[in-house]
């Protein structure tokens, strides 16, 4: 979907494009609920669709929130509610419905046929914005696996246009022209299963690639750090802020789609891995979470996470529930974790900041965007990994470059004294290369109290 001038609307698939007639730049946002004690969140929710769409280009004309206390199987609303939305979309010369609810195929059906206008739905919006998004093979390939799995039930949406047609040279019989409908939907669907098998497979290739490369930063017995989050809370800005990696970070929806993962220093001298991953949404497709699975792995198999949140944002509770509850889906919802509330700079009520110091008690406030608490965000670092290290003194031949490299490399020099042809270093450590340096450890006498 695309709402820049001259563009049309397209529902894309990887073995075919077709597009619609009417050109999206006109959108109405529709959210329908049950019960009354879900106002409240659908109006956020609406609000938070309104991102989606606008991400994408798309001019919103208006929005609708429906309370509807029975589900309609054919329009998710009432008869009489889906009338009045459709005139309502007229009336502002919406070209699309876009609804935050997920629809069936069968209802989005329905709303074309008796609107004459587009409708799609939250699901289809994220989908167009990852498309937007994914740079890397591996996430290309995970966005095209969750579109097809979305498109195949809607194939025969795509060719209502042929009811409409007339055939050829039989008399302009609509039956000539369903039947050319039906068969080219059964190709469609398919070569849409076809290309679903291609695209597992060459998945799984990229799998066991990315299995090999961790395996590979395992082997360095590195402590892994995985930071998590709502997206546009500004992972990608702490990573790069964190490790210089350049990571792309933009104040966008889905900035990233793709994992980044580098090494930095914390302060003690310890080398750490710090790997960014895909932003999480209240009302993210599951299929979505199925194909990033992947990806997200890394959250998994981090030893504990950089859980970030923008603290600026007044739904930031509600941004904590949503990717504690997508960590928990992942199998992910036990581990250690690091609240760092983003986006300091930004808090201007006082008020705001003791009531999150208060939430989130054990949180650091940081400003991933100028540097603020980022001394203190390493300090708590270094404590979470303190077991890993260890102060030592060294007595290192000036023969033993090697060693003396080690140390300077993985380590972090307190002081250096000279002794003849020796080195004395004074240093933390990490505990895996303790064994390549115990034939120059000094054994420091502990200090005991004197007797009187």
């Amino acid at each position: 979907m695309d709402g820049r001038s001259g563009r049309r609307y397209k529902q894309t698939f990887m073995f075919d494009v077709r597009e619609r007639p009417n050109l999206v730049q006109r959108a109405l946002l529709v959210g329908v609920y049950q019960e009354k004690s879900e106002e409240t969140e659908a109006r956020d929710l609406i609000e938070e669709l309104h991102e989606l769409v606008t991400t994408l280009g798309i001019g919103i004309v208006g929005s609708v929130v429906a309370r509807v206390p029975k589900t309609n199987t054919r329009y998710l609303t009432g008869t009489g509610k889906a009338r009045e939305i459709i005139d309502h979309a007229k009336e502002l010369q919406a070209d699309c419905i876009i609804f935050d609810n997920e629809l069936s195929p069968m209802q989005q059906r329905a709303w074309e046929q008796d609107s004459g206008i587009a409708v799609v739905d939250r699901h289809e919006i994220i989908l167009d914005i990852f498309d937007r998004r994914a740079r890397s093979r591996e996430a290309r390939l995970q966005v095209d696996l969750a579109r097809m799995a979305y498109s195949i039930p809607r194939l025969k949406r795509m060719w209502g246009h042929l009811d409409r047609q007339g055939g050829g040279g039989g008399g302009g019989s609509g039956g000539a022209s369903r039947g050319e409908g039906e068969t080219q939907l059964e190709v469609d669907r398919r070569l849409a299963r076809e290309r679903i098998g291609r695209l597992r497979e060459e998945l799984t290739e990229v799998r066991k690639q990315r299995a090999t490369q961790r395996k590979e930063r395992l082997k360095d017995g590195l402590p892994h750090i995985a930071i998590v989050g709502y997206t546009n809370a500004g992972k990608s800005t702490l990573l790069n802020r964190l490790t210089g990696a350049g990571v792309l970070a933009e104040d966008k929806l889905f900035a990233t789609l793709d994992t980044t993962t580098r090494r930095f220093e914390l302060p003690d001298g310890q080398q750490a891995l710090l790997t960014d991953s895909v932003g999480f949404v209240r009302r993210l497709p599951h299929d979505l979470v199925e194909s990033f699975k992947a990806t997200l792995e890394e959250a998994l198999l981090a030893d504990f996470l950089l859980h970030v949140l923008d603290a600026s944002d007044p739904r930031v509770y509600r941004f904590h529930e949503t990717t504690l509850s997508v960590l928990a889906e992942l199998g992910a919802g036990d581990k250690q974790s690091l609240i760092v509330l983003n986006k300091a700079d930004k808090i201007t009520d006082p008020a705001w900041r003791t009531q999150l110091e208060r939430h989130f008690d054990q949180a650091v406030f940081v400003s991933a965007q100028t540097g603020e608490g980022i001394d203190r965000l390493l300090a708590r670092l270094n404590e979470m990994l303190y077991d890993r290290v260890q102060r030592l003194t060294l007595r290192v031949p000036m023969a033993r470059a090697d060693v003396l490299a080690l140390i300077h490399r993985e380590g972090k020099i307190i002081s250096t004294e000279y002794e003849g042809n020796d080195a004395v270093v004074r240093a933390i450590l990490p505990k895996r290369f303790l064994l390549k340096v115990e034939a120059f450890r000094i054994k420091e006498t502990p200090v005991t109290p004197s007797r009187i």
